[in-house]
């Protein structure tokens, strides 16, 4: 007997399909820059990006496209990636032409032809598999690319505030507010950063939002392998620490536990629970890394 919920291999297929239309889409966007894709493309979290390196008249470059339900397709999320080409100071791509079209009436498509970056991403996923051993100079760039950002001004909005409200209370049972505002990147991951030149990809939640929210949720992203996440706190142990560090890791863990609720990430349930734990109790300066 069927019930609401589709089957694996339903859901299997739709997505199979989904991911070939995403690639008739890139196909088209090239076309329309023509440029040729030259690589096996990549795709974002539930097919909602791909991208694949392309080349052209003026050399390699990367070719993006974002598919949305047209009613979210407007806004600092949609026009992030070029808003960002304003940014001083941080390693990133950066846009260099645009491309937008409705499909069918049900999704809206954003091409960005975007320059490339060199070396590869440090993950796969967002979580990481193993300690990707980086070098102090990758981590004194990373340091140095976020003060800068922190320090931007902007108008652009990163952390919606009565989500982020609805989403604490639903999680912790009292809702979280927000003391100390910085311009953040809003989706710190260790898929969106390269090495072994450092760069920093997917500017699309770049806006104003909780002062130390990157360096938690990259540090929640590393729990569940100590070494990483040992390096993580020695490079920003001080804003970890602090208490909007420690308010911002609660409003990340939030937003990570509902990817896990949904399951993504497994491997970091546990020791996202006890680090949360741990934040909670009235020792929290004391705390050590679990993993």
């Amino acid at each position: 007997m069927r019930t609401d919920e589709p089957a694996a291999d339903e859901v299997a297929a739709a997505d199979a399909r989904f991911a070939e239309w995403m690639r008739l889409n890139l196909a088209r966007a090239a076309r329309h820059f023509g440029v040729d894709v030259d690589g096996e493309p990549t795709y974002g979290w539930r097919l909602r990006t791909i991208g694949a390196p392309v080349n052209g008249p003026a050399g390699r470059r990367w070719l993006r496209v974002v598919s949305e339900f047209p009613e979210y397709a407007a806004g600092d999320t949609w026009t992030g990636n070029s808003d960002a080409n304003d940014l001083t100071g941080v390693p990133r791509a950066r846009v260099l032409d645009v491309d937008e079209w409705t499909e069918a009436d049900w999704r809206r498509q954003r091409a960005e032809l975007m320059t490339l970056l060199p070396g590869q991403t440090v993950s796969a996923a967002d979580d990481l598999q193993h300690d990707p051993g980086l070098p102090e100079t990758w981590w004194t760039g990373l340091a140095a690319a976020l003060g800068a950002l922190h320090r931007t001004k902007t108008s652009r909005s990163g952390i919606n505030v009565e989500r982020t409200r609805e989403r604490t209370q639903r999680v912790y049972g009292t809702p979280i507010g927000v003391d100390t505002w910085a311009t953040i990147h809003g989706d710190l991951h260790w898929a969106n950063v390269f090495a072994p030149l450092l760069g920093i990809l997917d500017w699309e939640f770049w806006g104003r939002g909780p002062a130390g929210y990157d360096e938690a949720t990259l540090f929640l992203f590393s729990l569940h392998i100590p070494a990483a996440a040992e390096r993580v706190r020695a490079a920003f142990g001080e804003i970890l620490d602090s208490p909007a560090g420690r308010t911002a890791q609660l409003i990340a863990a939030a937003r990570l536990k509902d990817r896990i609720d949904d399951g993504d990430f497994p491997e970091l349930a546990d020791a996202l629970s006890a680090h949360v734990d741990q934040l909670r109790s009235p020792f929290i300066g004391q705390r050590t890394v679990q993993g």
